[in-house]
């Protein structure tokens, strides 16, 4: 692979030059700008860079409109196919009929193979144009083993001084007109379940739901997005805060605990940084912005070469139907599928197999 200059760009500030990494959530308190990446599983990555600079959002490629076809999914391998994706919802529901669980995210990893010089750079150029994003990043540290994409529209945790704020997406469909109820109840779940994470890291009677199921438009698809805030107590450390809220409700379920166990039972591969942590720390500042690591591409290597990856999911809920949420996975993968065309197309040629 040839060399990669080591920077990580998160809207307006980009970061540059690796002082240090680190796998201990400990060190987010002493210090420094720190770019964090942390996988579903919990493994934390942090690299703390040596200097920061707001710049200009960088400019982005222009591209024609992609042509969105279901059919592009299909050159791509998934840890889940439909049969077997169907086959979980109906095992996630009778899991809520016996009361074990309400709602359970149930999610499938898409790969395909890519040519090991393959740059993610272009890649994120594209989908700052065909697909912008809130929280929209590229983290490209070599020396940490980081080469991620996102294109994340759901923020996990921002810090603001003394304040934490999480807003959680649930409920997809491509308009707002097409929400189901089932779409509305499971935010609201998911809501409560976020006011319970922040509790334990928030000064008591602060926590406080500031908007409630507002729909968010998005390239291809609306959303239902919750905001929940609270006020930290004095000398929280982050590793409190991620042990209060990690992972992420929207991507686990409700409660939490028995969801992660019905995730465990259903799903064959690791998530890896799709439903993680993506984003940054500055612990100078006590200033942070942490995006939930959906429409995210990741590139890895294994014996058999380099893939790129990217992961899809719906929350599986009594009022699920099978076929109805195996077509969330594809809704929410198939603009982002279409776009990566830019790299993938790119292994194709050259001769990777797919």
């Amino acid at each position: 692979m040839r060399e990669q200059e080591s920077v990580a760009v998160f809207g307006d500030r980009r970061a540059s030059g690796v002082l240090e990494i680190s796998h201990d959530v400990r060190s987010l308190d002493r210090g420094g700008f720190w770019v964090v990446v942390q996988t579903f599983e919990g493994q934390l990555t942090a690299v703390r860079m040596a200097s920061v600079d707001m710049v200009r959002p960088p400019t982005t490629e222009s591209i024609e409109t992609p042509t969105i076809d279901d059919a592009d999914l299909d050159t791509w391998e998934t840890s889940l196919d439909r049969s077997a994706y169907e086959q979980g919802v109906r095992d996630i529901r009778e899991r809520i009929a016996r009361g074990e669980v309400y709602q359970v995210n149930l999610c499938r990893v898409l790969s395909r193979r890519i040519a090991s010089d393959t740059d993610l750079e272009r890649l994120a150029s594209v989908l700052r144009q065909g697909n912008p994003a809130p929280y929209a990043a590229h983290i490209a540290l070599p020396e940490a083993g980081l080469d991620v994409v996102c294109a994340s529209p759901e923020l996990y945790l921002r810090r603001r001084g003394g304040r934490l704020t999480s807003a959680p997406i649930k409920g997809t469909a491509p308009t707002v007109e097409e929400m189901l109820e089932k779409d509305y109840a499971e935010n609201v779940m998911i809501t409560d379940l976020i006011r319970n994470d922040l509790s334990p890291v928030s000064v008591p009677g602060t926590v406080a739901v500031d908007g409630l199921c507002v729909p968010e438009a998005h390239p291809g698809l609306t959303h239902l997005v919750s905001t929940v805030s609270g006020r930290l107590r004095d000398d929280v450390t982050w590793s409190e805060i991620f042990a209060a809220t990690f992972p992420p409700g929207s991507v686990s379920g409700a409660p939490k605990s028995s969801a992660l166990n019905a995730i465990r039972d259903l799903e064959h591969v690791r998530r890896g940084p799709y439903c993680g942590a993506i984003g940054w720390v500055d612990a100078d500042r006590d200033e942070a912005e942490l995006a939930v690591g959906i429409r995210t591409f990741w590139a890895e290597e294994d014996d058999s070469g380099r893939w790129l990856r990217f992961g899809t999911g719906a929350g599986i809920t009594w009022g699920s139907d099978p076929s109805g949420e195996w077509w969330e996975t594809v809704l929410k993968a198939r603009r982002l599928v279409s776009l990566a065309a830019v790299v993938t197309d790119t292994s194709a040629e050259a001769g990777v197999e797919q």
